[in-house]
C-alpha cells in the first residue's frame, strides 16, 4: 500500500495531476467602465445586522472578530448565523476550537429551529489539514451558496495546517488555502481571533502576524467585554471597528479617543443552559456633560481604590507599587493619584535612590478621602429619543412608557431586560 505524505503547505485547490489551460483574469487589465460612467456601488455589508438592521459583514469578503477569552466572539458570530438562517440561507462553521456540542447548543438556546440547523447550517470539525482528498467535501458545501462562512480558532486552525502564526507568509497561504475560496463563492467569511493580552500593547491587532489585518478586506471588529457572560446572567460587550477597508460601517459607529469607532453593544441575557436572548444594540451618542460626569465617576472610584490600596498595604507605596495594586488605565490611575496629591489626600516623601513613596496624610487631619459618586448620588435628566431602549458607552437608561426611568451601571448589578 502507497500512503502520500501530504505537504500541509500544498494548495490543495490546484490538481498537479490535471493539465492546467492557460487562463486569463488576474493580470489582464480590467473593465473601468462602471467606475468611470458612475454605476458601481461599492460593496455593502449584508450579512447578520445589528437590531436596527445595519449589517454587520461583506459578502464575499474576508472579515475578523477578535477579542479575550469569553469576550463574546462566539456568541457575535453564532447571532449572525442564526440571522442568516432564519433568512433561508445556508451556513457554513469550520471550528478548530470547540466541538459541536458547544456550538450548536449556543445555537439552539438563541432559538435557532432544529430542522433548519439540521438542513442549512452546516459544521465542520476538521482534524487534520485541508488535501485534495477532502477537498470535494469543502466544494459541496460551497455549491449550495453559504452567505455566511465562521471559521472559529485561527490559532489553532494553523496549527493544524503546518503555518507558523507569526509568519506573515503563513498567514497569506492560510488566507489563500482556505479563506479565499469561501469567499470566493460568495460567502461573507469571519474569522473568529484571539488578541494580545495587554490591552495598552495590543492596538488594533490580533494575535500573530501583522498580515492577519493587513490581509482583511473587510471589516474587523474588536471586543472588549463590558460585563462577564454566564449562564443566569446578563453579559455585555463592546464591539468596536478596527478596519473597514470597503468604508461602509463606520458611519455607522462612533469615534472613540483609541482611534477605534464604536459600533456598538452585544448582550446576551443567558437565562438556562437551554435558553438565551441576544440582542446588538447601536450606539448613542452622549453629551459632552455626560462625558464629563463619567469621567469625573471614573476618577473618583480610582482615587477610592488607590487610598484603599494604601490603606491596606500599610506602608508608603511607590508609583508603580500604587498601580500594581488597583486596576484600570494605566493614565487613568495616575490622573487619579495626581489629583489625590493636589487635593493633599495622598503625600509624597521621598524614598531611597531618590525615589517617590505615597503614603495617607495623619489620621488627625480633618479633610476626608474622596469615595466614588453612587448611582443614588446623580440626577438623571430625561432626554427625548426615538428609541424604547438607548445604550450610553458607559451606562445605559431604560426608558420606560410611564415616564419611569431605570439606570443600569456598570457596576453590574443590575441586569439589561429583555426586549
Amino acid at each position: 500500500m502507497i500512503v502520500r505524505t501530504v505537504d500541509p503547505t500544498d494548495d490543495p485547490w490546484v490538481d498537479e495531476d490535471q493539465d492546467q489551460e492557460p487562463r486569463t483574469g488576474s493580470w489582464a487589465a480590467q473593465d473601468l467602465s462602471a467606475v468611470l460612467d458612475g454605476t458601481y456601488r461599492p460593496p455593502q455589508p449584508t450579512v447578520g445586522h445589528r437590531d436596527d438592521r445595519i449589517g454587520l459583514f461583506y459578502p464575499g469578503r474576508v472579515s475578523s472578530v477578535a477579542s479575550e477569552s469569553e469576550a463574546g466572539k462566539t456568541w457575535l458570530a453564532l447571532l449572525a448565523c442564526l440571522q442568516e438562517l432564519k433568512a433561508g440561507r445556508h451556513v457554513l462553521y469550520v471550528d478548530f476550537e470547540d466541538d459541536a456540542g458547544g456550538v450548536v447548543g449556543r445555537l439552539m438556546a438563541l432559538g435557532a429551529n432544529p430542522w433548519t440547523v439540521r438542513n442549512q447550517f452546516h459544521y465542520i470539525r476538521p482534524e487534520g489539514p485541508l488535501t485534495p482528498v477532502d477537498l470535494p467535501d469543502l466544494v459541496q458545501l460551497l455549491q449550495m451558496l453559504p452567505s455566511l462562512a465562521i471559521v472559529d480558532g485561527v490559532t489553532e486552525g494553523m496549527s493544524l495546517l503546518g503555518l507558523e502564526l507569526k509568519s506573515n507568509t503563513d498567514v497569506a497561504r492560510f488566507s489563500r488555502q482556505l479563506l479565499r475560496p469561501m469567499a470566493d463563492a460568495g460567502a461573507a467569511v469571519v474569522t473568529l481571533d484571539h488578541v494580545v493580552k495587554s490591552a495598552e500593547n495590543r492596538g488594533r491587532y490580533s494575535l500573530g502576524g501583522v498580515h492577519k489585518l493587513n490581509g482583511l478586506n473587510g471589516v474587523m471588529y474588536l471586543l472588549e467585554n463590558v460585563r462577564p457572560f454566564g449562564i443566569g446572567a446578563t453579559g455585555r460587550s463592546r464591539i468596536r471597528i478596527a478596519k473597514d477597508r470597503p468604508a461602509q460601517l463606520r458611519r455607522h459607529a462612533l469615534p472613540h479617543s483609541s482611534g477605534l469607532y464604536w459600533f456598538g453593544d452585544l448582550v446576551i441575557d443567558s437565562r438556562t443552559e437551554q435558553s438565551a436572548e441576544a440582542h446588538l444594540y447601536p450606539p448613542v451618542a452622549r453629551t459632552d456633560e455626560d462625558q464629563a460626569a463619567t469621567d469625573e465617576h471614573r476618577l473618583q472610584g480610582l482615587q477610592a481604590a488607590i487610598v484603599t490600596a494604601l490603606q491596606k498595604a500599610g506602608q508608603p507605596l511607590s508609583k508603580a507599587g500604587i498601580e500594581d495594586r488597583v486596576t484600570g488605565k494605566a493614565a487613568d490611575k495616575r490622573r487619579a493619584l495626581a489629583a489625590l496629591v493636589d487635593e493633599g489626600h495622598v503625600v509624597v516623601t521621598a524614598g531611597p535612590r531618590g525615589a517617590q513613596l505615597h503614603a495617607l496624610p495623619d489620621p488627625s487631619a480633618t479633610s476626608s478621602p474622596p469615595r466614588p459618586t453612587s448611582s443614588r448620588d446623580e440626577v438623571v435628566s430625561p432626554r427625548p429619543s426615538s428609541h424604547s431602549f438607548r445604550w450610553d458607552e458607559d451606562e445605559v437608561t431604560h426608558h420606560r412608557p410611564d415616564g419611569a426611568q431605570q439606570r443600569d451601571e456598570d457596576d453590574h448589578t443590575r441586569k439589561d431586560p429583555p426586549q
